[in-house]
């Protein structure tokens, strides 16, 4: 058995090519341009956050106080009438620096989780083969599947989830690549 300590390099390697990989895919490749669609008088609607007092957060509309109030006539109505909404608010500004930070810092922890699966099951000298295939797949679950419970819970428009989900495949498969090229010998 290795230690998941030999494997700082892949790690921090399919980290990097990830990161290289996903800001090309969003800057260039297009295809997650309609990701999200304009919101009709949205200044007007951004005005009315601002004045309601929206602070960045998760929110659910229309959303009871409580079990009971779910279940009462008025409450059903208005959940009928919809719009439903679910919407996440941020704060101002476009910096994406701390984005971007997280994105990597999730990336290597995506690469320890697949380092410490690969430990557990490969030794030294392993095949490319075998370790792409173990790394790689414990990679797609981590990027990819947990995206469905968004379009299944709260309305996530099921196309982007199924690009994103993709997209996860092609950072799958370069960190499968990475740790297969990279593995102890």
């Amino acid at each position: 058995m290795i230690g998941i300590a030999t494997l700082w390099l892949p790690i921090l390697v399919s980290a990097v090519v990830v990161f290289v990989v996903s800001s090309v895919v969003h800057m260039f490749a297009g295809y997650h341009a309609g990701d999200f669609r304009k919101y009709p008088q949205q200044e007007a609607l951004l005005d009315r956050l601002r004045a309601d007092g929206a602070t960045p957060g998760d929110y659910m509309l229309p959303r009871p106080a409580s079990m009971q109030e779910m279940r009462t006539k008025e409450f059903i109505d208005l959940v009928n009438r919809g719009p439903v909404v679910v919407m996440s608010v941020g704060p101002g500004g476009m910096g994406m620096n701390r984005s971007l930070s997280l994105w990597f810092l999730y990336l290597l922890a995506m690469g320890a989780c697949c380092a410490y699966i690969g430990t557990r099951e490969l030794g030294a000298g392993a095949s490319y083969l075998a370790v792409f295939r173990l790394t790689g797949f414990a990679a797609f679950m981590g990027y990819s599947m947990a995206l469905p419970q968004a379009s299944i819970w709260y309305h996530r428009n099921w196309r982007m989830t199924l690009v994103t989900m993709a997209d996860g495949l092609l950072f799958a498969a370069l960190t499968g690549g990475v740790f297969g090229w990279l593995w102890p010998r």
